[in-house]
């Protein structure tokens, strides 16, 4: 870990992380921003399947109803596209054109794991290629496989598709993502599904004010795990006048904002329902102002990962929506109270979600470590 050279830096230790991040995340109370408002000030929600974006909104925002989301990626106002950590994120369109230029270095590297699989292509030919081919139509991941081992035999087609993935910014096209909607993944350019060309790459400056204001206080190590990005201590250092420094329990140094929120620590913090891979959960080297360590690594087993409980602002357990009723499991005990808060929360969720749908709430057999 890298320790603050700042000794006197005041000391924020896990709640008071944990309320500030919550905070900022909108999970303390019911935000009033609007469905694109929010995906904006969050830098994008994390979405690897369709579903997880609106669950995540339900859960930050006040009168949250799916089609608020829908309706956005309907008229292309947010969509859907491979950027932070190489995973599917659900961005404004303007994100879209500015975060994934700033990424584009994470993505050459990646393609260094497929190396063996390109041999002789030509990567810039390639990409040229693959832009016409999904300018043309929607292409499957399929369809780039086989179009594109046409024109490299010998080369591993599905290196090759990743090749494409990785050198041009595609975007996911509708229907897939719209809520109560099904699709095969189709993809095109962002370019092209926007009618506009993409933007340059943000300063890292601009965007490390940006992650403070949703994910701070922070070290540049969290940042680096949020963006999938290196080098980014020279972007903080250029900022340290402009901020404010902390220390966590451990001695590294965080920085944030002046004016950022930063709640007493004993600020309530009600239950809340997020969904798989909620970037609550994925955004910073050290998860414990979120995750208790007895926790880690509860909330997944594999490339399986659970929609996951917050009680008192911490992990807690996992959750599931059967046809019957929304099953929660926690880790530990919960009180009579926090059983009540839950089960509360848990009705406001699936009125949000599925007015038609189940409205039972069942605790199921508490999962031990």
């Amino acid at each position: 870990m890298t320790k603050t050279t700042h000794p006197a830096a005041p000391v924020l230790g896990a709640r008071a992380l944990n309320r500030a991040t919550l905070e900022r995340q909108l999970l303390l109370r019911p935000s009033p921003l609007s469905a694109g408002a929010a995906v904006e000030h969050l830098l994008g929600l994390q979405a690897q399947n369709a579903k997880p974006p609106y669950y995540a909104l339900a859960a930050r925002l006040e009168g949250f109803v799916p089609e608020r989301l829908s309706t956005l990626m309907a008229d292309r106002s947010v969509v859907r596209i491979v950027s932070m950590r190489s995973t599917i994120h659900t961005h404004t369109a303007d994100d879209c054109l500015t975060l994934r230029p700033l990424v584009q270095p994470a993505r050459d590297r990646e393609l260094t794991y497929f190396r063996k699989g390109l041999v002789g292509v030509d990567l810039d030919r390639l990409a040229a290629l693959a832009r016409d081919l999904v300018e043309a139509e929607p292409r499957t991941m399929k369809q780039l496989r086989e179009a594109l081992s046409a024109q490299w035999p010998d080369a591993d087609p599905q290196s090759l598709a990743v090749a494409a993935r990785c050198r041009l910014p595609l975007v996911q096209v509708t229907p897939r993502g719209l809520w109560g909607r099904s699709g095969q993944v189709a993809l095109t350019t962002a370019e092209h599904w926007l009618g506009r060309p993409a933007e340059p790459a943000p300063t890292p400056d601009s965007v490390v004010l940006r992650y403070l204001a949703a994910f701070g206080p922070a070290s540049v190590k969290d940042m680096q795990t949020w963006a999938g990005l290196t080098r980014l201590r020279e972007a903080f250092e250029r900022l340290r006048p402009r901020l404010l420094t902390f220390r966590d329990e451990h001695g590294v140094e965080l920085f944030d904002l002046p004016d950022a929120p930063r709640p007493d620590p004993l600020t309530p913090a009600p239950p809340r329902f997020l969904p798989e891979f909620d970037n609550l959960l994925l955004s910073h080297a050290d998860r414990t102002r979120v995750v208790p360590s007895a926790y880690w690594g509860r909330a997944w087993q594999g490339n399986q990962a659970y929609c996951t409980l917050l009680v008192d602002g911490f992990l807690a357990g996992l959750w599931r929506l059967e046809p019957d009723a929304l099953v929660v499991e926690p880790f530990g005990t919960l009180t009579k109270a926090q059983r009540q808060d839950v089960a509360t929360e848990g009705e406001r969720m699936l009125a949000a979600m599925h007015p038609d749908g189940p409205d039972d709430i069942r605790f199921g057999t508490v999962v031990r470590p």
